[in-house]
């Protein structure tokens, strides 16, 4: 399993963030405009599409509220992954940790660990500009 993660510091109350990431629909603001394509979404499932990559179609699986996103294939992607967003209450701001885990062979790891790692770090950028 590979795993990849960024985090990032926002001076806003935990249930401001945990609300906008527990509608799917927020979350095309976090992706990179120039990847994606064919966006579309409800509160709780998007599809859309990753430029020269694939087509995804997420669901979020769970919410704990003001603590925890996960987020699951809702259709058989090309490799097994999650993606999760824990939050913790730092008082006066909200640490954020984003992570994608996959299951990627050697060839699937080669090509995607650098794209993948690259979603992560743009999401959570994103997210900060948004909302900090």
């Amino acid at each position: 399993m590979s795993t990849f993660q960024s985090t990032t510091s926002i001076n806003k109350p935990i249930s401001e963030i945990y609300s906008f990431l527990a509608d799917m629909n927020n979350h095309q603001q976090l992706m990179p405009a120039d990847d994606v394509s064919e966006w579309l979404s409800t509160t709780d499932e998007a599809s859309f599409n990753i430029r020269n990559m694939i087509k995804l179609v997420l669901k979020i699986e769970n919410r704990v509220p003001d603590a925890e996103i996960r987020i699951i294939p809702a259709e058989k992607p090309p490799f097994e992954m999650e993606l999760k967003w824990v939050l913790s209450d730092g008082g006066d701001h909200t640490e954020v940790l984003f992570t994608i885990t996959a299951e990627l062979n050697m060839m699937m790891k080669m090509l995607a660990s650098g794209p993948l790692q690259k979603l992560v770090d743009d999401e959570t950028a994103n997210l900060y500009k948004l909302l900090n």
